[in-house]
């Protein structure tokens, strides 16, 4: 059998499942770390619930996401995962599911594991929605999972503190609703959660800004301004309604669609 043959015969097998997303689909991908509870809290023990160190690895990781060949018009990271939200024209691989998925999950085991000194691995997801309104709502919803598990973590580790054991802390803060989680926190170390950072309760975003650079020109060497897209890190990002509105917003702009604002 000639190589051109066998070559074209065995590519049939690899490529018999390819699902592609849709034009004029949007594309959001959630990346998240695999076992980094062991990797934060025990190989490395970082400062729980939250430590600044690992946040910073988390928002390189997402920074180089956004810059490693994809039309990425937003980012957002809590804990040890990451958002990205497509440009809704993108086609790099041709929307191919697997090679999003696997090229996503290498770039951000690749980036996390050089920033930590340690292994760190990725899985990917790529959810398809029909329409902004659900990437809006896609967002709203890890915006309200990261002040969940924000505040079921100060409370696990509060309690743990005060020489509870993983199953003692555990068992107190399951079941109690909000407002009592918030009253646990405050009645045992003293902490209003409303005042911690709002990048550990809201979580971290980012997208891109247009800026002003002093640069030379090449030619004449006269010195001239050109504007740059660069990411902007955004660690105070507003809270429910108005957190909607932010992002529909910034996704209609970068659309193109300010009209619809």
């Amino acid at each position: 059998m000639k190589f051109d043959e066998l070559d074209s015969r065995m590519r049939r097998f690899e490529t018999a499942h390819d699902h592609c997303v849709l034009p004029e689909i949007y594309m959001v991908a959630r990346i998240d770390g695999r076992c980094f509870t062991r990797l934060t809290k025990e190989v490395h023990q970082f400062d729980a619930p939250f430590d600044e160190r690992m946040r910073d690895h988390m928002c390189a990781t997402t920074e180089h996401l956004m810059n490693c060949g994809f039309r990425i018009l937003y980012g957002y990271t809590q804990s040890d995962e990451i958002s990205l939200v497509f440009h809704r024209d993108d086609d790099t691989f041709g929307r191919k599911l697997r090679k999003l998925d696997s090229v996503l999950a290498g770039e951000a085991s690749a980036k996390f594991t050089h920033l930590l000194g340690d292994i760190g691995v990725f899985d990917c997801r790529i959810a398809q929605f029909p329409n902004l309104d659900l990437v809006v709502d896609y967002l709203r919803w890890r915006n309200e999972d990261a002040h969940r598990n924000a505040l079921n973590a100060h409370c696990y580790w509060a309690l743990r503190e005060l020489g509870e054991s993983m199953q003692g802390a555990t068992s107190q803060v399951s079941g109690l609703s909000l407002s009592e989680k918030n009253e646990l926190l405050f009645s045992k170390k003293g902490v209003n959660f409303n005042d911690l950072p709002l990048w550990q309760r809201r979580g971290i975003g980012f997208y891109w800004q247009s800026v002003e650079k002093e640069a030379i020109n090449p030619k004449t060497g006269e010195a001239v301004t050109a504007t740059r897209r660069q990411i902007f890190r955004d660690l105070a990002l507003p809270m429910k309604d108005e957190y909607n509105a932010f992002v529909r917003a910034l996704l209609l702009r970068e659309h193109g669609l300010e009209s619809e604002v």
